[in-house]
């Protein structure tokens, strides 16, 4: 399994913005994550300076999100979608985009992502797959009206 750095996370991400802008060859991971840059106008000035993007800190006591953190979440998730990962998660997420865009129903399934990733980190535990799907599954329904 990989585990890139911070730097390197940073780094990526910022090459992918630069290969975008350029209009050079994506391929593997870039194509999504680019995807992803383009509904990120917030991002683009941070990404267009690669050393502010290593150097700076983002903390939640500043009222900071990180977009690093952002990013990857949203990646994770459009993993996650191509592979129906856990299982349910693509017809979890088909059923949000029936009441907003997608990039909006993705936002839903990276506040629950979080939600889940946080209360593993702090019980020290492994993310539940099952929390996980059961918290898309209940915002989807509360939002439709069921």
């Amino acid at each position: 399994m990989f585990t890139p750095s911070r730097d390197e996370v940073r780094q990526f991400f910022c090459s992918v913005w630069q290969k975008r802008q350029a209009r050079l060859p994506l391929s593997g991971a870039e194509l999504p994550a680019a995807d992803i840059l383009a509904c990120h106008p917030e991002y683009h000035a941070l990404l267009d300076n690669p050393a502010q993007a290593l150097d700076r800190e983002w903390t939640p006591e500043d009222g900071e999100t990180n977009p690093f953190l952002h990013l990857s979440l949203h990646l994770a998730i459009a993993e996650q979608l191509a592979i129906d990962q856990p299982p349910g998660i693509r017809a979890a997420f088909s059923r949000l985009a029936q009441t907003r865009d997608a990039h909006a129903a993705g936002h839903v399934l990276l506040e629950c992502l979080g939600e889940v990733l946080w209360a593993a980190q702090k019980e020290g535990k492994m993310p539940n797959s099952t929390v996980y799907l059961d918290k898309v599954r209940t915002y989807a329904m509360r939002k439709a009206g069921n």
